[in-house]
């Protein structure tokens, strides 16, 4: 019997048990250690800290899913991971052995690397539920007494589509409460322009996210690096192409929302060969690690460069789709493994994004995310805010469902011709 473990019960963990699994068969055991027992749906956490959704509209409880589909999960949570010994140290002091490990956790939010960062300091974030439920309470006294609002990202950040949609969602939520025009707005981030998100820009976001700003009387600053925030102030130092300081900041504020820098989390933070100075997981074209080939790394968890360069640290988002592609990839290798071939899987790494803007939103497409691309397409409406909320109903309930892909899914991405896997000739002729 082969014990697959996968670390982190998030979108990619999740996905990750159900492909693996159904994979594997009976014969196999599937194992998840994660921090609790709950799912819960990042991507509607801008809405939650806003009063749209509740804690239990975007939750899951694993447990029963888990067991029905013959995955065991572990609720301890991993302290470390021992590659050179295959086995995972659990918080509470016991450990699980593996043949293969998948790392699916996710990030650990780096809020200590900036003074006064951070919902247990001055500012709020929607990264976490817990933390979005915090968020609507300072929305709540925003919409009491108005004053000046500050959303954006701090540098070395890598999910920038979540702090503008944050940003055009809480605009949204002022003006249907009355109150915008008691609420400046001014969105901060490290990107050398609005909507490159880490990506270089796709299709026109540059053009699509500076026209909605200004459509929403909202000011930017790009080039944007938070030293510090005090209560109730942000320091920013606005820099060059050099990374010179250009102007020097001090946005007063009632609300400010920031996304962080993300790290590798503490369980292999510091694993010479698996993960990066930053913590990432090292992995080749195959999801797998070089040093240690029975472990893989899925979803936010792995080391990407960034694309080219810029003033200040702007690093690759890490989207849904290319997660799942990730998730793909990486069941087909470990399953061939146990079948005693050599993995051959490869992600395409496409992007597939909806941006929620409160009322109308931004799609594009990024095949694959990273440049150059095949396709570099995006589009705005407000067919795109209705989509979103499909998409959350449909992602929800698969996941209660304890499928990774639906046929219906599968059919409409072929028929787009958006795919999971790089066809084994392509990736041979590249």
């Amino acid at each position: 019997m082969t014990h697959v473990v996968i670390l982190g019960a998030g979108l990619g963990g999740v996905l990750m048990a159900y492909e693996m699994k159904a994979k594997l068969g009976p014969s196999n055991k599937v194992t998840v250690v994660n921090l609790g027992s709950t799912y819960s749906f990042v991507p509607s956490n801008p809405w939650v800290a806003v009063g749209w959704r509740e804690r239990d509209d975007i939750t899951v409880d694993l447990g029963p899913i888990f067991e029905k589909r013959g995955v065991e999960l572990r609720p301890e949570g991993a302290r470390r991971v021992h590659p050179e010994e295959n086995r995972i140290e659990l918080n509470d002091g016991r450990s699980i052995a593996y043949d293969y490990l998948i790392v699916a956790t996710g990030p650990e939010l780096a809020f200590d690397e900036i003074e006064g960062l951070g919902p247990d300091a001055h500012t709020q974030s929607v990264c976490h539920i817990d933390h979005a439920e915090k968020a609507k309470l300072a929305v709540d006294q925003l919409i009491k007494t108005g004053g000046p609002a500050i959303v954006g990202a701090v540098q070395g950040a890598s999910c920038f589509g979540p702090a503008y949609e944050f940003a055009f969602i809480l605009e949204t939520a002022l003006r249907r409460a009355k109150v915008r025009d008691r609420v400046p707005m001014t969105f901060v981030t490290p990107e050398p322009y609005i909507g490159h998100l880490g990506l270089d820009g796709v299709g026109d976001t540059k053009g699509l996210l500076e026209s909605a700003l200004r459509e929403r009387h909202i000011k930017w600053i790009t080039n944007a690096r938070l030293t510090r925030v005090e209560a109730g102030k942000a320091i920013v130092d606005e820099v060059d192409d050099a990374g010179t300081i250009r102007r020097a900041h001090e946005l007063p504020f009632t609300f400010s929302m920031f996304l962080p820098a993300f790290r590798g989390v503490a369980a292999v933070r510091g694993v010479e060969g698996l993960a990066n100075p930053r913590g990432f997981v090292i992995v080749d074209k195959h999801q797998r690690n070089p040093k240690y080939p029975n472990i893989f790394g899925i979803g936010v968890a792995v080391a990407i460069p960034p694309v080219g360069k810029t003033p200040l640290a702007v690093g690759v988002p890490k989207t849904g789709f290319m997660i799942e592609s990730m998730v793909t990839a990486a069941a087909e290798n470990v399953a061939a493994l146990v079948a005693g071939r050599e993995p051959t899987a490869v992600a395409t790494w496409n992007a597939v994004c909806l941006a929620d803007l409160g009322d109308k939103g931004i799609a594009f497409v990024a095949q694959p995310q990273i440049p150059p691309r095949n396709v570099n397409w995006s589009s705005s409406g407000r067919w795109v805010h209705a989509a979103k909320i499909g998409f959350e109903k449909y992602f929800l309930r698969k996941i209660r469902q304890g499928k990774s892909e639906t046929f219906y899914e599968k059919l409409a991405l072929d028929a787009l011709g958006i795919r999971k896997l790089k066809e084994i000739h392509q990736e041979l002729a590249g």
